[in-house]
């Protein structure tokens, strides 16, 4: 009779498991939200819109195959793992997106180990490190890939594949990052030939205040010019410390000058008028957003400005300091995260 309950017991126990699903759920809320939505999204093409309530919260479900995707709010975005039958919940604060964010749930462990890594990386892996020595460079480097390792070794039940990936990756990093250097130095050389000449010029770019601007009308004083746009990740990250730097200067003879070159990228639009449309109504949105000060201008024709083309600009951001008779004085200036730049500033007297 016992051996029977037990056989039964068991019985309904077997029957009574939950299958594995054949999806992957995702849901959590956002404070100071961005957006009402949120794009799941990778290269391959995939791509699954989360409509985010008034509230913040959001629940959705997505047929998936395991790896790493890219979450966007519409402003920041970060990378998550996801696997069907993962359970993830997602809570963060919009205004500081990447340390806020926090993962629970079933499936949760992979993404939580990407989230702290970004965290070192955006801490560690600062565009300053690139004004260091060679050796100096070559030890921080050293170190970071130090940091990385101990944190995938002491973070658990990660995906055994993106485990792999990701111990690979490190070893290739030291190498990919000391090529980043080396051609970082001889791209600054190649600018020399234009210093004390008369800097590329730009007419009538729009105005964010109202109006349009010229290079022209800030003759008399140094211009310092950041050309960026609102997809660039690495352009977003130098924003609080461009404003740093501002607060410092207010009231000496400089003006700072933000020249966005968006054209329409990452906007979906039928013609290139509306992707136009899109693109100047998000610039204007982020300036508003981030509290951006400064000139902010609008390239005339973004990449193929006569002013983007004469600096031979090819990657952003770029940084240039034109002196008050118009004249370059670094087609290649030091960014506003970078010691080198206040060192300069001092030189000059500004």
């Amino acid at each position: 009779m016992k051996k029977l309950l037990f056989l039964t017991m068991a019985i309904a126990v077997i029957a009574c498991k939950e299958e594995p699903k054949d999806y992957a759920t995702l849901s959590g809320t956002i404070t100071n939200k961005n957006s009402d939505s949120l794009v799941i999204r990778t290269r391959a093409g995939f791509t699954k819109t989360i409509k985010v309530s008034e509230d913040g919260t959001f629940k959705d479900t997505l047929k998936v195959e395991a790896g790493i995707y890219n979450l966007f709010d519409g402003t920041s975005y970060t990378n998550l793992f996801l696997e069907n039958d993962a359970d993830i919940k997602i809570s963060l604060d919009a205004k500081e997106f990447n340390k806020s964010i926090n993962y629970a749930g079933k499936g949760s462990e992979t993404s939580s180990y990407l989230a702290k890594k970004a965290l070192i990386q955006e801490k560690e892996l600062t565009p300053d490190l690139l004004d260091l020595d060679e050796e100096t460079f070559k030890t921080k480097v050293a170190s970071v890939h130090d940091s990385f390792t101990e944190l995938l070794d002491s973070s658990k039940n990660i995906d055994s594949t993106v485990a792999a990936n990701e111990k690979d990756s490190f070893s290739k990093m030291q190498e990919g990052l000391l090529g980043m250097y080396q051609q970082q130095k001889a791209m600054a050389s190649q600018f020399d030939d234009l210093k004390g000449q008369p800097s590329p010029t730009f007419e009538n770019y729009e105005n964010y205040k109202g109006g349009t601007t010229s290079l022209s009308d800030l003759k008399g004083k140094y211009v310092y010019v950041d050309v960026w746009a609102t997809w660039c990740g690495p352009c977003k990250r130098e924003i609080p410390f461009l404003k740093e730097v501002e607060e410092k200067y207010h009231g000496k003879n400089i003006e700072f000058v933000s020249i966005s070159v968006d054209e329409g990228r990452g906007f979906k639009g039928d013609t290139p008028e509306a992707r136009k449309a899109a693109s100047i109504e998000g610039w204007k949105k982020m300036i508003a957003e981030k509290e951006m000060g400064g000139v902010q201008l609008l390239s005339d024709k973004a990449w193929k400005s006569d002013f983007v083309q004469g600096y031979k600009i090819m990657g952003i951001p770029r940084f240039i300091l034109i002196d008050p008779n118009g004249n370059v004085v670094d087609a290649n200036a030091p960014r506003p995260s970078s010691p080198k730049l206040i060192e300069l500033f001092n030189d000059l007297k500004i």
